[in-house]
């Protein structure tokens, strides 16, 4: 039976004391697999916490939690852990200070994904974007279609700051409400203005079907040009 504050169990939990070695050898691995595994995740994963700043919530919760509640993990492990996490977030910090592609691959950056009023396909991967969530963080800004939008970038943080057209510079653009997403259509009924589903390009279109020029996609929903109330 075991007795209670036995130190050497406490502390080491009956291993050598060499053991710290392979425990800053494991932090320091599973400090890197965190970091490369929410970085794949992507920053609207991620949002408000930078991803490195989410890797260190998460390692340090770690380390803290398991000597709290497992007789079988010692505390100096733990202890060691937490300095091996810290040394590594000061040099991770140090390295984005001195270098802006290390600071861009840990971080991220900004991306323009709305560019006068259609999306920047070119400059970003549509295709990894939620659209669903982030057209509702537009409809909470109040807004009701890509025309009412001059500029929106998706900071590193995964918050999306958006820049707006004055009223008198509003233009047609790809309704974000979901009644009028969802008319969406290869087919033209009638002739009018129409919004390219995918990038937003906005241009007349005759009954029928037709190609987008700007992503070569097929899908078409009447484009709408309310202002932005607040």
């Amino acid at each position: 039976m075991k007795e209670i504050f036995e130190w050497n169990r406490i502390f080491y939990n009956d291993l050598p004391e060499n053991f710290i070695l392979e425990v800053i050898f494991r932090s320091t691995v599973m400090f890197i697999i965190l970091l490369l595994t929410l970085k794949l995740a992507g920053k609207r994963g991620v949002k408000q916490l930078s991803i490195f700043e989410t890797v260190i919530i998460i390692a340090l919760g770690s380390a803290a939690g398991d000597p709290m509640f497992y007789e079988d993990v010692g505390i100096l492990p733990a202890a060691v852990v937490f300095l091996v996490i810290i040394i590594l977030y000061r040099s991770v910090t140090w390295l984005t200070g001195k270098s802006k592609k290390f600071e861009e691959f840990i971080e991220g950056k900004t991306e323009c994904i709305i560019y006068e009023g259609k999306f920047s396909v070119t400059t970003f991967k549509k295709e990894s974007l939620a659209q669903d969530e982030f057209f509702s963080e537009l409809r909470i800004k109040s807004i009701e279609h890509l025309g009412q939008i001059k500029n929106a970038f998706l900071e590193t943080t995964g918050e999306v700051s958006v820049f707006y057209y004055e009223d008198q510079q509003v233009k047609h653009g790809l309704p974000i409400l979901p009644s009028l997403f969802h008319k969406k259509s290869k087919t033209i009924p009638t002739s009018g203005i129409y919004s390219c589903t995918f990038c937003g390009h906005t241009e007349k279109q005759k009954v029928g079907t037709a190609i987008c020029e700007i992503c070569s996609k097929e899908e078409w929903v009447e484009a709408i040009k309310t202002l932005r109330i607040v």
